[in-house]
C-alpha cells in the first residue's frame, strides 16, 4: 500500500496534544460531542518531519487556514503559535526523523447532536498525534484498481477541502482492496482520471509528464512540488484530461504523497505499465524531491 510503514513500538507509549496539553496515546480523548467526531465538522493535514523539520510547513498550513475559513471557522491561534505546539508535541516525545503527524482541527464541541454550527460551545478543537512511521516501498511497484466512486462536483462536495468527512475516499478504498489493489485510482465526473483515494497520481508518455487537471482532487503540496521540480529542469509538463487509455500506454507511472513522496506504480487494472522495472524518469523525479527536502527550510512560519 502507498501508506506501508515499520511498526516501532515507541508508537505505543507517544504523547498526543490536545489543546495544548499533553496526554499518553491511551488517555488522549475528546468529547462525543465534537464536531470531528460527531459530523466530520473539521479540516486536517499530515505532516512529515524530516532531521528535525517539518516538511513543506508552511504549504500545509496555509491550506489548513484556507480550509477553516471554507467551513467558517477561525483557527484560535497563529500560525507562528500552531508552529510551536507542533514542536513542543515533538520535543516532548523526542522525536526529530522518521516521524508522521496527523493535525487535526474541528469546529469544537457542540451542545447537542446536530448539524448547525451555532450550536457549538467551545473553540476549535486541534489535536496533534505524531508517530514514528518510516515508509516501507513496495519493491515491485503499486497496484491500482479504477473504483466506480467518483470525486465529484466541487457543488456536492468540494475536493478542495481536506475535510474529516472522506467517505468517498474511504469506500473507494474498500473497493480497490475487496479488488486485491494497493489503492483506488478515481475518476471525475467526466470519465478521465482524477486521482487515487489517499494520494496524487501521475503517469509518464513519451517523454511527457502527465496529471490531472486537479480540478476534481485536493491541491497536494507533493504533487505541487513535484510538477515546480519537472518544470524547473525542463521536463515538459501537462495538467489536462487523459482516460484509462492514456494510463495504460504510458512507459511510467507513481503517485505522490506527504507520507511516502514519490512511490512508483506497476500495474493499473491489471495492466502493467511499461515494463514493469524500469523507472528513469520517475527515479529522477525521486532524487529532485529528495533535495528539495533536505534544502528547503521552511519551518519558521512566523505569520
Amino acid at each position: 500500500m502507498s501508506h506501508d510503514f515499520e511498526p516501532d513500538p515507541r508508537n505505543d507509549k507517544i504523547l498526543i496534544d490536545i489543546n495544548g496539553e499533553l496526554f499518553p496515546r491511551a488517555e488522549a480523548k475528546i468529547s462525543v460531542f465534537d464536531s470531528g467526531f460527531m459530523l466530520g465538522d473539521g479540516v486536517w493535514e499530515g505532516l512529515r518531519v524530516y532531521k528535525g523539520r517539518i516538511v513543506f510547513l508552511d504549504r500545509h498550513l496555509d491550506r489548513l487556514w484556507e480550509g477553516a475559513k471554507a467551513l467558517d471557522f477561525t483557527l484560535p491561534l497563529t500560525k507562528a503559535a500552531l508552529t510551536r505546539r507542533l514542536h513542543d508535541c515533538l520535543a516532548a516525545n523526542n522525536m526529530s526523523d522518521h516521524v508522521h503527524i496527523r493535525l487535526m482541527v474541528t469546529r469544537g464541541t457542540r451542545s447537542t447532536p446536530y448539524q448547525d454550527p451555532r450550536v457549538t460551545v467551545t473553540p476549535p478543537t486541534i489535536v496533534i498525534i505524531p508517530e514514528y512511521k518510516r515508509p516501507v516501498f513496495p519493491t515491485q511497484g503499486l497496484s491500482l484498481f479504477t473504483v466506480h466512486v467518483r470525486r465529484g462536483f466541487p457543488d456536492v462536495q468540494d475536493q478542495k477541502l481536506n475535510s474529516h468527512s472522506k467517505i468517498n475516499c474511504i469506500t473507494a478504498c474498500i473497493q480497490a482492496t475487496q479488488a486485491g489493489a494497493d489503492e483506488a485510482l478515481m475518476l471525475d465526473p467526466h470519465g478521465f482520471v482524477a486521482t487515487c483515494n489517499s494520494t496524487h497520481f501521475f503517469i509518464f508518455r513519451r517523454g511527457e509528464l502527465w496529471t490531472s487537471t486537479g480540478d476534481y482532487c485536493l491541491g497536494g503540496i507533493t504533487r505541487s512540488v513535484v510538477l515546480e521540480l519537472a518544470r524547473e529542469n525542463g521536463l515538459p509538463v501537462f495538467e489536462k484530461n487523459f482516460s484509462l487509455t492514456d494510463v495504460y500506454g504510458a512507459e511510467e507511472a507513481f503517485v505522490t504523497g506527504t507520507f511516502a513522496g514519490l512511490t512508483p506504480v506497476r500495474a493499473v487494472d491489471g495492466r502493467i505499465i511499461g515494463d514493469g522495472t524500469s523507472r528513469p524518469l520517475m527515479q529522477k523525479l525521486q532524487q529532485l524531491y529528495i533535495e528539495r527536502v533536505e534544502t528547503r527550510d521552511e519551518e519558521q512560519v512566523r505569520r
